[in-house]
């Protein structure tokens, strides 16, 4: 699993002609889903997220969490960061997850998500054409690959 993390003061998610999802200060989470990613995966990308210090304390430092301050989270399905650009100008998507694998494990994220920020997470639809604002805040972006966790 791959994940874009980026620091907000506000995020919404439109499909169509309707605002799917808005949060204020928090977090969005641009989520890539590979074949071989599992529950394992989810299990530490998810806590890697809620514990990330990416807010700043009251000396201006990045200190805090997600759950230190409240914030809220937006998962955001995003099979083009297992975009493939090595050949040619049309990026390939090989390594992204065909929908019937990548929906259940996207399903089990938001869970597990929202169970360790004891929140609920806002959230696109995995597939549609969506048209996600934002303001980066900082700017902050982290980019987090389960494959090299270790």
């Amino acid at each position: 699993m791959r994940a874009v993390i980026q620091r907000v003061t506000r995020a919404s998610v439109t499909i169509g002609e309707r605002i799917k999802s808005e949060i204020q200060k928090g977090m969005v989470v641009l989520l890539g889903i590979e074949e071989t990613d599992n529950d394992t995966d989810i299990e530490w990308l998810c806590t890697k997220i809620v514990n990330l210090r990416i807010f700043d304390d009251s000396n201006q430092v990045m200190n805090l969490s997600v759950l230190d301050v409240g914030g809220n989270i937006m998962l955001i399905s995003q099979f083009t960061l297992y975009a493939k650009t090595k050949k040619g100008n049309r990026p390939s998507y090989i390594r992204a997850a065909h929908p019937d694998i990548a929906i259940p494990l996207y399903e089990k994220f938001v869970t597990k998500l929202s169970e360790l920020s004891g929140k609920e997470v806002y959230t696109g639809e995995f597939g549609a054409m969506m048209l996600v604002e934002l303001v980066n805040d900082g700017p902050v972006t982290i980019i987090i690959d389960t494959k090299e966790k270790e």
